[in-house]
């Protein structure tokens, strides 16, 4: 069985997506959707701020995870009375799991790449929401996993749950 695919544009539509498909856990990738690439540490608390408060208030949600393979880390703790927050730097997706087997399902994995975050939400069960905010100035590299990676969606994914 295939692992289901949906494709959003914005912050709203991730919502959408967490709340729809009842989501105990919530896995960002931190970029772009937190903080852009080689942003400043205040880029990535304030969207780290940002993100929180759009989804700790959806109903089932437990656990919301930010994983970067980058070694970024905020610069305060994470915490909120009434969801588990995780922030995983250097996460080595989609290889490493063990950080995320033990988290409650139905989950999903919100990012821009097929090859890291596609392919762990995969390996995962959990449904891969694939955004894309369609930005003009993504970095070369990025730019080339992304091209990449979409050829890879009819192979990996059943379409919207």
């Amino acid at each position: 069985m295939r692992t289901a695919y949906v494709r959003v544009a914005d912050l709203e539509g991730v919502v959408r997506c967490v709340t729809e498909l009842s989501a105990k856990t919530v896995i960002f990738d931190v970029e772009p959707l937190v903080a852009f690439w080689d942003s400043s540490q205040q880029s990535l608390d304030d969207g780290l701020a940002r993100t929180l408060q759009l989804i700790v208030g959806v109903p089932g949600v437990q656990v919301v995870c930010f994983s970067t393979n980058s070694a970024r880390q905020p610069s305060s703790a994470l915490a909120d009375e009434d969801v588990r927050l995780i922030y995983v730097a250097s996460a080595g997706k989609p290889l490493r799991l063990a950080g995320y087997r033990d988290l409650p399902r139905p989950g999903v994995v919100i990012g821009d790449q097929v090859v890291t975050d596609g392919i762990l939400a995969r390996r995962l069960g959990y449904t891969f929401v694939d955004y894309r905010p369609g930005m003009a100035d993504v970095p070369l590299g990025p730019r080339l996993l992304q091209l990449s990676g979409r050829m890879l969606v009819p192979f990996l994914f059943s379409r919207e749950p």
